[in-house]
């Protein structure tokens, strides 16, 4: 069996109440963030193991990160994380883990929370790279995993559709994408933008609306836009082609992988969140976290007739909802003339978010679920 990659870590070794095990995940990961920090509030030691920089991981965990390499170099981390993990809980990530998970929870006496937190069936449509032929066998398989992760001692899921079921869970909590305030900008309030600026923060690739939001902003000459995250290797030549040319030069800014705090200190520069995603059975039913967290920044919202997303504000005037790159660039446009009403709909972000988004986290609630799991 070929050895893992060598590993980069970051923090000092300690006593290990839970480990977060991913095979997939960078440890820049947003989610990844808000969880370990409401372990760190609930006073837990965690470690976390994963992909990326180090250096990128939670703050106060200790951090063990390997190269994303190949598929093969995927499945063969799945395998052995669970073993090389020292916590007392076991946190996965990723549906490919949770076998070789519930095999260690069970010779090292560990207990298992599975956080199932896509339909990673539904999401393997969504990805280019997956083969055609593949894809069945594939959706299989991860459907089978989705179904492991219900044995263990605590199943997480991002929201009541995504499965597995209560019925197919000893327990399970719904922990809703909600934003973790301590990672948004300090400083929140509702002001007049020098420059008109849109963003986007979250995986980048067609589906998630890469190729819109940058035909909008190219129709809105007096349009900025910051693209924080990693680019899909299936959109790289398309996109460099794309931003290569006049009607888009130097104002699509490209800023990679960035943990969240990081992030959000673009993010606060902005006056305007984009939704662009397509109606793909993995996204027809979701609310992408970064609507929460475009509203609690005070950023109107430009996004797609996304079903939940359209409920959820119905009624609310914090965003524009468009079918395509040209109403986005009209919407864009005539903020930019009318900065009053792109300011009203600021405020109407930042209004709904304050009445919307109050209350405990639910991050905190799974803290204290996987505290007690540790014996804490």
């Amino acid at each position: 069996m070929p050895a893992l990659p060598l590993r980069r870590t970051a923090g000092r070794p300690s006593g290990v109440d839970v480990s977060v095990v991913s095979s997939g995940h960078d440890v820049a990961d947003a989610r990844l963030h808000r969880e370990v920090a409401a372990l760190r509030r609930a006073g837990l030691t965690v470690e976390v193991l994963g992909l990326g920089a180090a250096a990128a991981g939670p703050e106060g965990a200790r951090v063990r990160t390997w190269e994303r390499g190949s598929m093969a170099a995927r499945a063969l981390r799945a395998v052995r994380l669970p073993f090389l993990a020292r916590g007392r809980v076991l946190l996965t990530l990723d549906p490919d883990v949770v076998p070789a998970a519930l095999v260690a929870a069970v010779l090292r006496r560990r207990r298992l929370v599975a956080d199932v937190h896509e339909d990673y069936v539904a999401l393997l449509a969504d990805r280019a790279w997956v083969p055609r032929p593949l894809l069945r066998a594939l959706r299989a398989l991860a459907d089978r995993c989705v179904g492991l992760a219900g044995r263990a001692a605590l199943t997480v899921v991002a929201d009541d559709h995504v499965p597995p079921g209560a019925t197919a869970t000893r327990r399970r909590l719904v922990v809703r994408n909600l934003p973790d305030a301590s990672m948004l900008p300090t400083s929140r309030r509702v002001a007049y933008a020098p420059m008109p600026r849109a963003v986007y923060i979250g995986d980048v690739r067609t589906s998630r609306g890469l190729r819109t939001m940058v035909e909008a902003v190219a129709a809105a000459r007096a349009w900025h836009l910051d693209v924080v995250g990693p680019v899909a290797a299936a959109d790289e030549p398309w996109l460099a082609e794309r931003l290569a040319r006049a009607d888009v030069t130097g104002r699509v800014h490209l800023h990679g992988r960035m943990p969240p705090r990081a992030a959000w200190e673009i993010g606060g520069n902005a006056s305007v969140g984009m939704l662009l995603m397509e109606l793909t059975p993995a996204f027809r039913d979701a609310v992408p976290t970064k609507l929460y967290e475009y509203l609690a920044c005070g950023l109107a919202v430009l996004s797609t007739p996304l079903p939940r997303v359209q409920a959820l504000l119905e009624g609310s005037d914090a965003a524009a909802v468009v079918p395509d790159a040209q109403a986005a660039a009209a919407v864009l446009r005539g903020w930019s003339d009318d900065p009053r009403a792109l300011h009203a709909a600021r405020s109407a972000a930042a209004e709904w978010a304050a009445r919307e988004l109050r209350g405990p986290s639910p991050y905190d609630e799974l803290a204290g679920a996987v505290a007690r799991l540790a014996g804490r």
